[in-house]
């Protein structure tokens, strides 16, 4: 787990030098958008990796939330709220679909992330 966040973290870094945090920000949430979409698009093969996408969302969550509480963070505090009430219900719904598991559940958490990322990238 920890090869996976220190690769993670290099990648972010890197793409931290060529492009703005808020487009590395949307980039991540696309990219766990798009591993729990072929999950639940081909859900008889590939039901098996939900644990690692969905564990992969709530790290990338969690990073986003520590961001967030961050002092030095210049967003209103109103939209600070909103984001924690948000990573709040994705962190519950994650929960629960590990609980149940089926393709329909992880839609919410699909369409949340490429509804994030749509806002970050301004459309």
């Amino acid at each position: 787990m920890q090869h996976g966040f220190n690769a993670y973290a290099s990648a972010a870094k890197t793409a931290q030098a060529t492009v703005s945090p808020r487009e590395l920000e949307a980039s991540l949430l696309i990219k766990a958008a798009m591993r729990l979409q072929s999950i639940a698009d081909d859900w008889t093969e590939r039901a098996r990796d939900l644990d690692e996408a969905l564990h992969y969302n709530r790290k990338l969550w969690t990073l986003l939330v520590s961001a967030v509480i961050a002092e030095d963070n210049p967003l209103p505090v109103g939209i600070k709220q909103n984001i924690l009430a948000l990573a709040n219900f994705i962190f519950n719904q994650t929960f629960r679909i590990a609980a149940a598991p089926a393709p329909e559940a992880v839609t919410v958490l699909i369409n949340i992330n490429r509804d994030i990322a749509a806002g970050l990238r301004g459309r």
